[in-house]
């Protein structure tokens, strides 16, 4: 399966984490949100990020390795095209970007959102058809 998908996260207290490239980002406690997609295996890509065991490789990897971050929701969208930047920009008016996760192929301020509050949830997921992994 081909698509995009949300991973809410919930980061406990504030953390300076190693982000690749990115170098040391200073991430303040709160609820997160993060966009991707896998234009092939949408459900191993997303298996990948819940599992604990794994090669930092992504952005999004070395964010879930710190022991404070903690994925509370996973939604996802089956599609056929690479929507994840459009998610972005809907997801930009409800959070703050962290500038330049997630997006070293694109030219989207950032792909993880630093979250006011969960109520852009529903807007974002009611406007598409999108699905809540309710097993992990």
């Amino acid at each position: 399966m081909k698509g995009a998908y949300i991973l809410i996260m919930e980061n406990k207290k504030n953390s300076r984490i190693k982000v690749g490239s990115l170098g040391t980002v200073v991430f303040p406690p709160g609820l997160y949100a993060y966009v991707g997609s896998a234009m092939r295996g949408l459900e191993a890509r997303i298996e990948r990020h819940i599992s604990k065991q794994k090669k930092t490789f992504w952005h999004i990897d070395y964010f879930l390795k710190s022991r404070n971050v903690t994925i509370r929701q996973v939604y996802y969208k089956p599609s056929k095209r690479k929507e994840e930047c459009e998610i972005a920009d809907s997801l930009s008016r409800y959070g703050r970007a962290i500038k330049g996760f997630g997006c070293s192929d694109c030219n989207c301020e950032g792909h993880l959102f630093w979250l006011r509050d969960m109520r852009f949830l529903e807007r974002v997921v009611a406007s598409r058809r999108w699905f809540k992994k309710t097993d992990f």
